[in-house]
């Protein structure tokens, strides 16, 4: 076994992940070889199932499908990998929603702010009518999408300041994906909101470009950013996921035996992944504070307010549409 392959079993076995043996040795090379950007970085769940989910499919596949993962956005910025699986320089992509939504609208609609509360009301919504909408969206624009999505968290704040109130927030300059929804909704909250793709985003905190960030924990530590950050404010503002995109033309290459294997696989490795993420969840907060970085939990309803207040739901109830508003309203409650 080399060495490479030896750091990945061992990066599993941190997670508590199960399943990633050593892999038989093909006669043949593959069939079916293709590319798969992330990202994340190496050490997070999102990676670790992706080579999980590889592994498997190989094996299932009798080496026929192989899938090669480029993590920490080896192949480019996430709005550059969007445009490359688009046009077939990559196969497969795991991408945010609120980065999708450049392209296509509806991938943001979980994404309102303060819309979820808790793990349980997000996957009912995201495997359910939510989600159903999202993915008939994206598939229309000729890309394929896994019927899972992935769990990038709910997203918090990290600052130089401690963030209480929204009036924390006035002027400060927050890099937000490349997203309209967060955009605007810092906007609505007073901030000044500096879009910037993640692979640029340590460097950009470290050169005081921006003062403040928002990301998931899972992301704050395996990105390192209480490095360059010492508050974490709770404000769990919006839930994000994952969604594994795949070329159409890629995939329609595929026999349709093939791509029952793949989806197969991916899709229980997303399910896995939730269930890592949620764990570590958990556990982050108390070895982040060991790292330095210091957290607070705001109370949601001024922030709320003040959304309301600015007009943010109605905006935004205007751009998704009525029905959509409603379907997300069937399991958010009532917003604005």
């Amino acid at each position: 076994m080399d060495q490479k392959r030896r750091t990945i079993i061992a990066a599993g076995a941190a997670f508590g992940l199960s399943g990633i043996a050593a892999a038989p040795l093909y006669a043949a090379g593959p069939t079916y070889s293709f590319k798969v950007g992330t990202n994340v970085p190496v050490s997070h769940p999102i990676y670790l199932r992706l080579m999980e989910a590889a592994e498997r499919v190989k094996s299932d596949t009798g080496g026929k499908v192989e899938m090669r993962i480029f993590p920490n956005g080896q192949l480019g910025g996430d709005t550059e990998m969007l445009s490359q699986v688009r046009s077939g320089g990559m196969d497969f992509l795991t991408l945010p929603g609120v980065i999708l939504a450049t392209m296509v609208p509806m991938a943001s609609l979980n994404s309102v702010g303060f819309a979820f509360s808790d793990y349980p009301s997000v996957w009912k919504a995201m495997d359910g009518g939510v989600g159903d909408l999202i993915r008939d969206k994206i598939k229309a624009t000729g890309l394929v999408v896994m019927d899972k999505v992935w769990d990038n968290g709910f997203r918090e704040i990290t600052s130089q300041f401690p963030i209480s109130s929204p009036t924390d927030l006035q002027k400060a300059r927050i890099r937000v994906p490349v997203s309209p929804l967060l955009v605007s909704l810092f906007k609505s909250l007073g901030a000044a909101p500096t879009p910037i793709n993640f692979s640029e985003l340590y460097s950009a905190l470290q050169t005081r470009i921006v003062e403040a960030q928002e990301n998931p924990l899972p992301i704050v530590a395996t990105a390192k950013l209480y490095e360059v950050q010492k508050f974490c404010s709770q404000t769990s503002h919006v839930w994000d996921g994952y969604w594994l995109l795949a070329n159409g033309r890629a995939w329609q290459g595929l026999p349709q035996d093939l791509r029952e294997v793949v989806a197969k696989n991916m899709n229980a490795a997303a399910i896995a992944q939730r269930a890592d993420s949620e764990k570590l969840a958990i556990t982050l907060m108390k070895e982040l504070e060991q790292k330095g970085l210091k957290f607070n939990k705001p109370d949601p309803a001024p922030f709320r307010k003040k959304l309301a207040e600015a007009g943010f739901y109605t905006e935004w109830k205007k751009k998704f549409g009525a029905e959509a508003w409603a379907v997300l309203e069937t399991y958010s409650g009532k917003l604005g």
